[in-house]
C-alpha cells in the first residue's frame, strides 16, 4: 500500500521523471487490457532482416581449442549436456536440469508442471502466479543458451545431431511462440539475449557448412520478430527500468538494426549505449545493481559490442570503453584464486553466453575478455577461460592479445562502494554504499572473508524473485552486518521497490583498515571499524539500539568458549572470538532456486556499546594435529 512516507522517499530517490513515466508505462498496459486494439499504436515498423554474418569465429581455431584445453571429464560433460538438450533436457540457471519435453514445451515451467497460454496476449501475463511459479523457469528454455551447449558440442565432436535439434528447434520455436503472444514475448531483454545465442550458435553451423536455407530464414524471422520486440518496448527498459535491461535491450537493438538494414536506428542504439554505460557505470568500476552476477551480465552485452563494432562501422566512445576495462579491472580485485567472486546482490543465475566450460561461479572468463578486447592485453593466463575471449574475439587469435600482469592487492573503490583488504593466506570485503540508484540488497557494513578458496563468511543470496523466501534473503539479516529488531536497513514495496536508502559516512579506509558508517532512514546508526594485524582482522561494531551481529558461514563450527573454530573439508581455516556467540542454523543460495543449510553466529549487545570480534586466520591446519 502507499503512503505519505513511501511516496516521499520514491519521489526524492527515484525521481519524479521516473514517477512520470511509470505512470505512462502503466497507462500504455491498462489501455490495452481494455482496448486491445491499441497495441498497434505502441508497435514499431521494422524491415525484414537481410544480412546474418554479424559474428566472425575461427572455427578450426575454436576446434583445436576445445580439443586441447578441455580434460576428458569436461569433453564428457559437454557431451553429455548437449544429449540431454536434443531430448528437451535444459540446464537452467546453470545449476539444475529442466524437462521441457521432447518436442520442447516453450511455455511450461517444469518445476510446477504449470503451463502460460501461448495464446495470451504477453500483457496479459501476469509477473507473478503462486500456482505457475517463477517465469523466468519458463524463460530459461527460450533464452536458447543451450544453443550454445550444441554447437561447442558439434565444434568438438563433428556429430550433426547437434545441428539438427539446434534446426528442429529453432523451426518449433517460431511455429509456437507467434509474435506478442505467450511469455516469451513478455520481456524484452529476453528476446535480445535469444537473438544473439540463435546467431552464434547459427554462425558455428554455417560455417561448418552444415545448415540449409531454411535454416537461414528461421533465423532472420527470429530476429524480426525479437528486434520488432525490443523497438516497441525499449521505452520500458530505457525510461523506467534502467538497469542491465536496458543495456541488454540495446545491444538487441544493435543487432537487430544491422541485420535489418536500419543505419538510422544502429546510429542511435550506439549513441544511447554511450550515454547509458556512462550512467550506469562509475569511474571506479563500480555498477548501478550492486551486483557482480549483474554486472557480469552487463559485461558480456558489452563483450559483444565491442565484437561486433568494427564490422557494423561503429565505435564505443573512448569513456565506454575505460569504464567497461574499469568494470572489469575492479572485478579481478574482487576475484577469489578459485575463480568465483563474493555473492554480492541480487543474483538470477544469470550466465547469459556460456561460452566456456568454466562453472559459473567461476568470474575469470568474463573479466579476461573485456579486458583484452578494451586495452588488447589479457589478464589472466593460460586457461578454458579464454575460449570466451575466441567467441568475441572477431575471429583474432589469442597470440593478438599479450598479458598483462597485475597484482591483486588491498584496494578501495570509494564510487563502487567496495573495499578489499588482502593477505597472503586471506582477504575481506566490504560493502558500503553511498547511493545514487536504486539498491539490491541490504547490506551496508556486510563483510566477505576468503581464506584460500573458501567463502569462510558469505553473503545469503537470493534464490528468487517470486517467493518471500528470496524477500527475506535480501534483508540485513541474511548479511555479515548488524541486526536490529524490527527494523531493517531500507524499507521494501513488491519484489523489486527499495526506498528509504541508507547513507553511508567513510572515516579510514586504506590497505589495512575500514571505517564506515550506515545511517539507516529507519533511525539506527551502525559504526563498524575493521583492522588488519598481521594474519588477523580485528571487527568493532557499534549501534545506537540494542542489536546483534551476524557472520554466516558454510564451515563446520565447532565452539571453545568464546570461540568459533571454522573448518572446511577437515581444514581449520579461522577462529573468531568474541564473548557470548551463539549458533543458528540458515541458509544461503548460491545458485537461483537452490538452498544451501549453513550457519550463522550470532552476538547481542546493548545500545550504545560495542562489539569486538577477532578473527584469526589458521588457514591449512588439520582439526586433528
Amino acid at each position: 500500500m502507499l503512503n505519505a512516507r513511501m511516496i516521499k522517499s520514491v519521489l526524492s530517490e527515484y525521481g519524479v521523471k521516473w514517477a512520470i513515466n511509470r505512470t505512462l508505462y502503466s497507462i500504455k498496459l491498462k489501455s490495452m487490457k481494455a482496448i486491445p486494439v491499441t497495441e498497434k499504436f505502441y508497435e514499431k515498423k521494422t524491415v525484414f532482416p537481410e544480412k546474418l554474418d554479424l559474428f566472425e569465429v575461427d572455427i578450426p581455431y575454436l576446434k583445436l581449442f576445445l580439443q586441447n584445453k578441455l580434460c576428458q571429464e569436461e569433453k564428457e560433460s559437454l557431451i553429455k549436456c548437449a544429449d540431454k538438450v536434443c531430448n528437451g533436457i535444459i540446464m537452467g540457471f546453470s545449476s539444475m536440469e529442466l524437462n521441457y519435453g521432447n518436442p520442447i514445451d516453450w511455455q511450461l515451467n517444469p518445476l510446477t508442471g504449470k503451463r502460460c497460454d501461448e495464446n495470451l496476449e504477453w500483457y496479459r501475463i501476469p509477473d507473478f502466479d503462486k500456482d505457475r511459479g517463477d517465469i523466468k523457469v519458463i524463460w530459461e528454455a527460450s533464452r536458447f543458451s543451450h544453443f550454445i551447449t550444441l554447437s561447442r558440442a558439434y565444434l568438438l565432436t563433428g556429430n550433426e545431431k547437434y545441428y539438427r535439434a539446434f534446426s528442429l528447434q529453432l523451426k518449433d520455436w517460431l511455429e509456437k511462440n507467434p509474435y506478442g503472444f505467450g511469455a516469451n514475448f513478455k520481456c524484452s531483454q529476453e528476446c535480445s539475449l535469444r537473438m544473439v545465442n540463435v546467431l552464434l550458435a547459427y554462425t558455428v553451423f554455417k560455417k561448418s557448412g552444415v545448415t540449409v536455407p531454411v535454416d537461414t530464414e528461421n533465423v532472420k524471422r527470429l530476429v524480426d520478430r525479437c528486434y520488432k520486440k525490443v523497438l516497441s518496448n525499449f521505452f520500458y527498459a530505457y525510461k523506467c527500468i534502467k538497469n542491465n535491461h536496458t543495456i541488454s535491450e540495446l545491444m538487441g537493438m544493435i543487432v537487430g538494426a544491422w541485420c535489418s538494414g536500419d543505419e538510422k536506428q544502429l546510429d542511435k542504439a550506439y549513441k544511447l549505449l554511450d550515454e547509458v554505460i556512462d550512467e550506469q557505470f562509475t569511474a571506479d568500476g563500480g555498477y548501478k545493481q550492486f551486483s557482480f552476477n549483474y554486472q557480469r551480465l552487463a559485461l558480456q552485452d558489452l563483450e559483444c559490442v565491442l565484437c561486433i563494432s568494427k564490422r557494423q562501422g561503429r565505435e564505443l566512445s573512448k569513456n565506454s570503453k575505460n569504464k567497461i576495462k574499469n568494470a572489469a579491472f575492479l572485478m579481478y580485485q574482487c576475484l577469489d584464486e578459485s575463480g568465483d567472486m563474493p555473492n554480492y546482490g541480487s543474483n538470477d543465475g544469470a550466465l547469459v553466453f556460456p561460452v566456456t566450460s568454466c562453472e559459473y561461479r567461476d568470474f575469470r572468463p568474463v573479466i579476461n575478455t573485456i579486458f583484452a578486447l578494451t586495452s588488447g592485453r589479457q589478464l589472466l593466463g593460460d586457461g578454458k577461460h579464454q575460449e570466451e575471449l575466441i567467441w568475441f574475439s572477431d575471429g583474432k587469435k589469442l597470440d593478438h592479445f599479450p598479458y598483462e600482469t597485475a597484482a591483486k592487492v588491498s584496494s578501495q573503490f570509494f564510487d563502487a562502494g567496495l573495499f578489499t583488504i588482502r593477505s597472503d593466506k586471506s582477504w575481506m570485503m566490504i560493502v558500503s554504499n553511498d547511493y545514487h540508484s536504486r539498491p539490491g540488497d541490504m547490506d551496508q557494513n556486510h563483510i566477505d572473508l576468503w581464506v584460500k578458496g573458501v567463502n569462510v563468511l558469505c553473503d545469503a543470496g537470493t534464490y528468487s524473485y517470486a517467493v518471500e523466501e528470496g524477500k527475506k534473503l535480501r534483508k540485513n539479516v541474511n548479511h555479515n552486518t548488524a541486526v536490529i529488531d524490527g527494523r531493517c536497513q531500507m524499507n521494501t514495496e513488491g519484489p523489486f521497490m527499495i526506498y528509504g536508502w541508507s547513507k553511508r559516512k567513510l572515516g579510514k579506509c586504506d590497505d589495512t583498515s575500514f571505517e564506515g558508517t550506515t545511517i539507516s532512514a529507519n533511525e539506527y546508526k551502525h559504526i563498524r571499524k575493521i583492522k588488519q594485524i598481521e594474519s588477523s582482522y580485528e571487527i568493532i561494531d557499534q549501534v545506537n539500539m540494542d542489536f546483534e551481529i551476524r557472520y554466516h558461514t558454510l564451515c563446520a563450527v565447532r565452539m571453545e568458549g568464546n570461540k568459533a573454530i571454522l573448518s572446511y573439508e577437515g581444514k581449520e581455516l579461522c577462529m573468531i572470538c568474541c564473548e557470548g556467540m551463539e549458533i543458528q542454523p540458515a541458509k544461503r543460495s548460491l545458485y537461483y532456486l537452490k538452498e544451501d543449510d549453513t550457519k550463522c553466529l550470532i552476538v547481542k549487545c546493548k545500545a550504545g556499546k560495542s562489539i569486538k570480534t577477532k578473527i584469526n586466520i589458521t588457514e591449512g591446519e588439520s582439526e586433528n594435529d
